[in-house]
């Protein structure tokens, strides 16, 4: 085996606790209401057009048109989206705050988050700011886990897929990584992150 050399992060459930239950437990009075709602209105694929680049605002109008009867509900999901952030992961943090400051390994991010909530993000966490470089699907008009958004990553990047190791904790996005020759790691709890990547001969 190659020895890993970088090491590239999701951030969403992975660094992150973005969950949008946070508002929308505040909004609905029982958990039946709020499953419907994002089951059949603010569903993940509508959520990932504006992860690939669609404007919030378009994205917005697009359900108060067909759901005018939900405007408040639908407004809500980016109109508190702050609120939707939980706060680090902290097992997570160490792990990074360790491979930046102890080792020698390059660091990196590939996310799906839209180009206009990522600054918030950024602002709120120092952490973020320690990658060199990170991949935001909002800026590049695609998103996970289409091909082009991972090759856009090793090209600019200059990484050898042999020598990397990606994490997601959604095992759909992996499968690409995987094809292109990267190490990958289906991230559940930092716990078994740290494990997965000792497994690798990372120094963690």
């Amino acid at each position: 085996m190659s020895r890993i050399d970088t090491i590239v992060f999701d951030l969403g459930g992975v660094l992150v606790d973005w969950n949008p239950e946070y508002v929308y437990r505040t909004i609905f009075d029982n958990e039946e209401d709020m499953r419907w709602f994002f089951k059949n209105i603010t569903t993940s694929d509508w959520n990932e057009e504006q992860d690939a680049g669609r404007t919030l605002a378009e994205g917005t109008e697009i359900l108060v048109k067909q759901f005018p009867h939900h405007e408040d509900n639908i407004r809500a999901y980016y109109g508190r989206w702050e609120e939707m952030l939980g706060g680090p992961i902290q097992g997570t943090v160490e792990i990074l705050r360790h491979l930046k400051h102890k080792t020698n390994y390059r660091l990196y991010a590939l996310t799906n988050w839209s180009a206009e909530t990522f600054p918030i993000a950024l602002k709120k966490y120092e952490f973020l700011h320690w990658f060199e470089g990170i991949v935001v699907s909002g800026d590049e008009k695609t998103r996970k886990p289409f091909l082009p958004i991972y090759q856009t990553l090793i090209s600019r990047f200059n990484i050898d897929p042999a020598r990397a190791v990606y994490t997601d904790d959604n095992v759909r996005n992996l499968h690409p990584a995987k094809e292109l020759g990267l190490h990958t790691v289906h991230f559940q709890s930092p716990e078994q992150f740290k494990r997965d990547l000792q497994v690798l001969g990372v120094t963690v």
